[in-house]
């Protein structure tokens, strides 16, 4: 099997594993958490993309890796590990923390975007053997990657839950108990 048929048919079974795993296991979960947590728990995901820089490491991908490729994709992902980190350490103070989500998610998604683009301009897939030690980032970790961005917008733009309103009502009705008469 030609090299460029091995890494896409890689590529697209990379994204029907995590769906299949996403929708079993994780959906689930971060559906039935308060949206600030689930956010964070995206966000701690993508604080790891500083790894992204391995493109542009000598040593680590061949040379006929394409170049409009690698410092995109390097630059690109760092980008968003470093705002993801934001929104991590913004966590508390809220209206910063949305915003980084927002920025990370934006910032993140265009980034895979554009990664795609590039490297099917550049024919990635026929020479996908120079990314070498990195072949298994876009298999395996951008999949994962590109369906949490999904998720985290669909969890920015979905009504509360039962369970996060449950909390928000208990919240006030503290909130109330404690005000001064």
């Amino acid at each position: 099997m030609p090299t460029e048929a091995l890494f896409l048919t890689q590529l697209v079974l990379g994204y029907v594993v995590w769906l299949l795993c996403f929708t079993a296991y994780v959906l689930p979960r971060l559906k039935s958490m308060e949206r600030a947590d689930a956010q964070r728990a995206i966000a701690t995901l993508h604080s790891f993309r500083f790894f992204g820089l391995v493109f542009i490491l000598p040593g680590v991908v061949g040379p006929g890796l394409p170049a409009g490729f690698a410092q995109f994709a390097a630059y690109g992902d760092l980008l968003t590990g470093v705002l993801a980190m934001l929104a991590l350490l913004t966590f508390r103070m809220r209206p910063l923390f949305w915003f980084f989500v927002f920025a990370f998610n934006v910032v993140g998604t265009i980034d895979l975007g554009a990664d795609y683009y590039h490297a099917i301009r550049d024919g990635l897939p026929a020479v996908a053997g120079q990314l070498g030690a990195t072949y298994a980032i876009p298999i395996v970790y951008v999949p994962l990657l590109m369906i949490t961005h999904v998720v985290a917008f669909y969890l920015l733009v979905r009504p509360q839950t039962g369970a996060g309103w449950a909390f928000a009502r208990t919240a006030a009705a503290r909130g109330k108990r404690n005000a001064p008469v």
